[in-house]
């Protein structure tokens, strides 16, 4: 790459791009409303702000990747608005309508979910372009957002008294906080192809979920999300061959992506290797002087 080239690359990875960067504001405004929203009693509007802003989050990338816009910046500002609107406002919008109740138990809930999701995304930025893409290592910061905030849409739309339910509140923070810097893996369905064709009856089913999430938008949502955290747990018992500490929390050592790998893929690469070292001693024995 000439120096040209370079200068031109380097300029626009420190580049500010207002569509990307305006996205993110609007995610960034949509979990500050759902604090303030909070706040003043209004729960049910808070929780739908914090899905509003998952809306948001998702489009700022994915629109900087098809303009060409991404930048060192934008994914910086994207970190920052996603504590605020997935870690804080979550967790202050739980402590707002159930677990102030709770005293030191309901403040302590709320800062784990916090400090969860600060760990997480600490991780998730310290690890791109090493971690395999087609998982999520710990779950991901919005999903964890979603269920709590779920939560309390479902408490609120159906005037369910905070008072009842208050320690299955804080459980749940809880345990949302230390999914996300769990081990456990998530699909995050990037191996996707979402260009690609696909059967009509794709087509149908889609139309299907929207019509059942239109019906009930508070408890399906909730409900899809808190199965979503349960299948990391499941998935990663299930395609471990032995299950160690280190695939539940802590460090993980290089080779536990091979640990995690399915039966099916093990067998194939264990062939392939078989099938290397085959060709690989056919080649020294044609190599070998003849006598």
């Amino acid at each position: 790459m000439s120096e040209q080239h370079q200068d031109s690359a380097s300029h626009k990875r420190r580049g500010i791009y207002l569509l990307p960067n305006l996205l993110t504001t609007a995610g960034l405004f949509s979990g500050f409303f759902a604090i303030v929203s909070s706040m003043n009693g209004q729960f049910e509007m808070a929780a739908i702000a914090i899905f509003i802003a998952m809306v948001f989050d998702g489009l700022d990338g994915r629109v900087a990747r098809m303009t060409h816009t991404e930048s060192d910046f934008g994914a910086e500002y994207d970190s920052m608005a996603d504590i605020v609107s997935f870690g804080m406002a979550p967790a202050l919008v739980a402590y707002n309508w159930a677990l102030a109740d709770l005293g030191k138990l309901g403040w302590l809930a709320a800062f784990i979910f916090v400090a969860g999701g600060a760990l997480r995304l600490a991780r998730f930025n310290t690890m791109l372009g090493v971690s395999d893409k087609r998982y999520f290592q710990g779950l991901a910061i919005p999903s964890a957002a979603a269920i709590v905030s779920g939560m309390v849409w479902v408490g609120a739309k159906y005037e369910i008294d905070p008072e009842n339910v208050s320690l299955l509140v804080a459980l749940f923070t809880i345990a949302c906080g230390l999914l996300m810097v769990s081990n456990f893996r998530y699909h995050s369905f990037k191996d996707v192809d979402w260009r690609g064709k696909v059967n009509f009856l794709v087509i149908l089913m889609v139309v299907l979920v929207f019509v059942v999430v239109a019906t009930e938008p508070a408890l399906v949502l909730f409900v899809l999300f808190t199965a979503y955290a349960i299948s990391g747990p499941v998935l990663t018992i299930k395609n471990v061959h032995k299950l160690k500490l280190e695939h539940v929390l802590g460090d993980q050592p290089d080779d536990s992506d091979a640990d995690f790998k399915p039966e099916q893929e093990k067998a194939a690469a264990k062939a392939k290797a078989e099938s290397k070292e085959v060709d690989d001693s056919v080649d020294q024995d044609e190599n070998q002087p003849k006598t």
